[in-house]
């Protein structure tokens, strides 16, 4: 098993203990993927990316944390192989 579908079974581990699944439909996962990102995005806001990184570095990890978890639910929900689709697109 590769580390990114260890992380997966992982992310689906978590969603599925809280029994969230009724939620994660890919219309739904694209969304919040969408609306994650933004938040990834406002962080950037009004400064550069040099202040950006310095002063927002712990929100920016847990920001991204969200868009990884997102994107990987959204895959599982797609039937999506992340690991080929990357290799694909490469």
């Amino acid at each position: 098993m590769n580390e990114v579908q260890r992380l997966m079974d992982k992310v689906i581990e978590f969603r599925d203990e809280r029994d969230w699944a009724f939620h994660h439909n890919p219309k739904d996962l694209a969304l919040s993927l969408s609306l994650e990102a933004s938040e990834l995005l406002e962080l950037f806001q009004w400064v550069s990316s040099e202040e950006a990184l310095e002063t927002k570095h712990v929100e920016m990890k847990e920001e991204l944390a969200d868009v990884l978890i997102y994107a990987l639910t959204f895959a599982h929900a797609a039937g999506i192989d992340v690991s080929q689709a990357i290799e694909e697109k490469l």
